[in-house]
C-alpha cells in the first residue's frame, strides 16, 4: 500500500538540472544517475527565483508539519511516487542541566531524529531517495551500512515494492541487522567494514544490475537530509544557531544542510548568518579531522576503524571534499572524540536531561564539551546538537538491582 499523505495532485517541483559537485558539470534532470563523471556527487539544482515566488511563509505554516511541506524544495515531481512512513517534524529537546554541568551558560539544544520512521535520521534520506528510484524505474537497490540506513531503506522498499539487498559489517548493531531482515530486505553480514560492504555493492551493480544506494552515490538522499536545515531554520524564527554538532560519517546530512541553508537564503527567508559547522567522529575513524587539521581537500582512507559509536565508522566518505568544504567556509571545525568520552555523554545527558542519546548523538555532546573547554565556541552561543537515532536501539548497562519479595525488605537502604 502505498502512504501519500491523501493528496491526489502532482506536486510542484523547481528542479532544472543536476550539478557535478566538483566540476559543475550539468546533467538533465528526471534522468537516473549515480555519481558524475569525475565521479563526485551529484547536487540538485532548483529554480529557485521560481520558488521564491511560489513559497510564502504563510503557505508553509499552514501545512502539516513534515517532511514534505518544503515540496518546493524537493525533487519529486509525481505524488503517485511519495511512498512516506510519516517523516514527521523532529523536536528541539532543551538540556540546560547538561549545559550548565559543563559550563555553557547559553542555550543548548538537541535535534532528536530518533522520533523518525525506523527511528533513526536515515528515514529523511531514504524516503527520497527510494521514491526518486521508483519515479525513475528502478526495482531492485543494494546498499552498504553500518545499520540504521539499512533499516530505513528496508522499510521504504517495502513500502515502494521494490527489492533490496544490503551488506553490513558483521559486528553491526544486532537490532539493525533484525529490523532489515524483518522489513523484507535481504541482509548479509560481511567480515569487514562499511567501505568493503560497499565495494561487494558495487560490483554487484556491475554483474546483477542492482542500483548502488550507497551515500552520495546516488543524487537524492542529499536532498531527504537537507530537510533537517530547513526544519531547524523554521523551527528557530528563521534565525539560525551559533552553531552545530553533526555526527559524521558519510556526512549526507552536514552538506544537505549546508545546501538547505544557501538555498532558504536565495528564497528571502534567512539572512546570511551561518552556524558554525562541526563536524562530529570518534578517535578510532577520523578521517575528516586528520585531513581538517593537515589543510587538504580530500580525506585518505582512516586504516583499522573503530569506534562503539557505529554510525560513523566511515574510513571513506566520497563527500569528503563537501564535509570540509562547509566546516571551513562556516568557521567551524572537525573534532575526533574517544569513546570513553561518548559512553560518559550518553551516561550524564540522559540522567540531567532525560534524553537519550545514540552513541553518535553522545559524540556530538563530547565534542561540544571540547569545543567550549578549547573556546572554539562562546559559553553564551546557541547551539543545536543532532541526536541521530533512538538510544533505544542500542545496548544499554544493566543498573538495575533484584530484590527477593519472600525477604524482607531493608527500605533504609532502597
Amino acid at each position: 500500500m502505498r502512504h501519500d499523505l491523501n493528496l491526489t495532485i502532482d506536486r510542484p517541483t523547481f528542479v532544472t538540472h543536476l550539478e557535478c559537485s566538483l566540476t559543475g558539470e550539468r546533467y538533465e534532470a528526471d534522468r537516473l544517475h549515480g555519481l558524475s563523471a569525475a565521479g563526485k556527487p551529484l547536487l540538485v539544482r532548483y529554480d529557485l527565483d521560481g520558488v521564491k515566488a511560489a513559497l510564502t511563509n504563510d503557505a508553509l505554516a499552514a501545512r502539516p508539519m513534515d517532511l514534505w511541506r518544503w515540496r518546493e524544495l524537493l525533487p519529486v515531481r509525481h505524488t503517485k511516487n511519495i511512498f512516506s512512513l510519516g517523516e514527521q517534524a523532529t523536536p528541539l529537546i532543551p538540556l540546560p542541566r547538561t549545559a550548565a554541568r559543563i559550563g555553557g551558560t547559553g542555550t543548548l539544544l538537541a535535534k532528536d531524529e530518533g522520533r523518525l520512521p525506523t527511528a533513526s535520521f536515515k528515514a529523511r534520506g531514504l524516503v527520497m531517495a527510494v521514491s526518486m528510484a521508483k519515479e525513475l524505474g528502478v526495482t531492485q537497490v543494494a546498499m552498504p551500512t553500518n545499520g540504521n540506513a539499512g533499516a530505513a531503506l528496508a522499510a521504504y522498499a517495502a513500502v515502494a515494492g521494490m527489492e533490496a539487498i544490503v551488506f553490513c559489517p558483521a559486528d553491526t548493531p544486532e537490532v539493525n541487522v533484525r529490523e532489515i531482515a524483518a522489513q523484507g530486505a535481504r541482509v548479509y553480514r560481511v567480515n569487514g567494514l562499511i567501505d568493503d560492504c560497499g565495494a561487494i555493492v558495487g560490483e554487484g551493480a556491475k554483474q546483477r544490475g542492482w542500483f548502488d544506494f550507497s551515500t552520495l552515490k546516488e543524487p537524492y538522499r542529499i536532498e531527504g537530509k537537507k530537510t533537517m536545515g530547513l526544519e531547524l531554520a523554521e523551527q528557530l524564527g528563521w534565525e539560525l544557531p551559533d552553531a552545530i554538532f553533526y555526527p559524521t560519517g558519510g556526512g549526507t546530512g552536514l552538506i544537505g544542510m549546508w545546501k538547505a541553508f544557501d538555498e532558504l537564503e536565495k528564497i528571502g527567508f534567512i539572512g546570511s548568518k551561518r552556524p558554525k559547522m562541526f563536524a562530529v567522529q570518534a578517535e578510532g575513524c577520523a578521517p575528516m579531522v586528520r585531513a581538517f587539521e593537515a589543510g587538504e581537500e580530500f580525506a585518505p582512507r582512516w586504516e583499522n576503524a573503530h569506534t562503539i559509536a557505529s554510525g560513523i565508522r566511515v574510513p571513506r566518505a566520497v563527500g569528503d571534499f563537501l564535509i570540509l568544504r562547509a566546516v571551513r567556509e562556516s568557521g567551524g571545525a572537525a573534532l575526533a572524540v574517544s569513546d570513553e568520552a561518548i559512553a560518559a555523554a550518553v551516561r550524564d545527558v540522559a540522567r540531567d536531561d532525560g534524553l537519550l542519546m545514540c552513541p553518535e548523538g553522545g559524540a556530538t555532546l563530547a565534542a561540544y564539551q571540547r569545543a567550549l573547554d578549547e573556546g572554539l565556541i562562546a559559553r553564551d552561543a546557541r547551539v543545536v546538537l543532532f541526536n541521530c537515532a533512538s538510544g533505544l536501539k542500542y545496548p544499554l548497562e544493566d543498573q538495575s538491582r533484584t530484590l527477593d519479595r519472600h525477604a524482607p525488605i531493608d527500605f533504609a537502604a532502597l
